[in-house]
This record gives structure tokens, C-alpha cells and sequence, in this order.
């Protein structure tokens, strides 16, 4: 297995993120136009929103989110959801999911977390296991989803 070096997102990474994201619920590649670099300049500059990038030699192969949220509750500490865990097809079953989940946990830590919320919609046990295997437990909460 080649290593992975892992670091956060970048302005320049948008058209990167952009094509590994394409992998991810199939979605298409959008136009990079001015509402695409306006919500990338929210979210690179916001401390809160952490975009953690895997890159094998100069190619980004992982990826996966994690967004610091203040909290008035369990002694004012935050709590973290982690959104868009993605790992090119071609870069699978190689552990770049678990040392991207291993990286945000790291950032959820350092931020004083108390919890960090995983969903997927994903039914293969593949992925069910990479998320027991990486911590997270489907037996605490009951996840319930509303489409906007």
C-alpha cells in the first residue's frame, strides 16, 4: 500500500475535491462558476468546517468532512458530524477511509468534542464494518432524516 498524506483543503483543491466527489452518490461534475467558488470561500474559510484530503503521491484518492458545531449543552462542549466519506473506486479496500476517519477524529479531540455523528446511507456491510471498526456504534442514537 502506498502511503497517504493526508492534510486540509485548500483553495486551490476545489476541481480536485470536485472529481474524487463525483464518485460519491454518482454525482455529476459541476460547472465551477461563481456560486460554486462562492460556497467553496465559505467553507475553506470557515475554522469550523474541516475538509480532510488523502493524496497518494499528487493524486487525491480520499476524502472525508467534519464540522465543528458550539454547543449550549454537556458543559458547553461542541460536537462534530462527519459527512462525505469518499475513497476513489480505484483506492479501496487499502484503508485511506480508516485513516480519514482516524484524521477527523484527531480534529474532533482537539476541538473538545463530547461526540462525533457518522450517517450513511450505505446497507453494505462493507461499509457498515469500516464504521465499527473505526468507533462508531449504531445502537446509541436513532437517526432520522428529513429532505429539504
Amino acid at each position: 500500500m502506498q502511503r497517504l498524506k493526508i492534510r486540509t483543503a485548500v483553495k486551490d483543491d476545489l476541481r480536485s475535491l470536485l472529481d474524487l466527489y463525483t464518485y460519491l452518490h454518482g454525482n455529476p461534475l459541476p460547472e465551477v462558476n461563481t456560486h460554486i467558488e462562492g460556497i467553496w470561500q465559505k467553507i475553506v474559510g470557515d475554522i469550523n468546517h474541516h475538509i480532510i484530503l488523502g493524496f497518494v503521491e499528487d493524486e487525491l484518492v480520499a476524502s472525508c468532512v467534519i464540522v465543528i458545531i458550539h454547543n449550549l449543552t454537556r458543559g458547553q462542549r461542541p460536537y462534530a458530524v462527519i459527512e462525505n466519506v469518499i475513497t476513489h473506486p480505484d483506492h479501496r479496500q487499502k484503508g485511506y477511509a480508516t485513516i480519514m476517519l482516524t484524521a477527523a477524529k484527531e480534529i474532533a479531540a482537539r476541538n473538545n468534542c463530547y461526540k462525533i455523528m457518522l450517517m450513511t446511507g450505505s446497507k453494505r456491510e462493507s461499509t457498515l464494518d469500516l464504521y465499527r471498526r473505526s468507533g462508531f456504534n449504531s445502537d446509541d442514537k436513532i437517526a432520522f432524516v428529513q429532505w429539504v
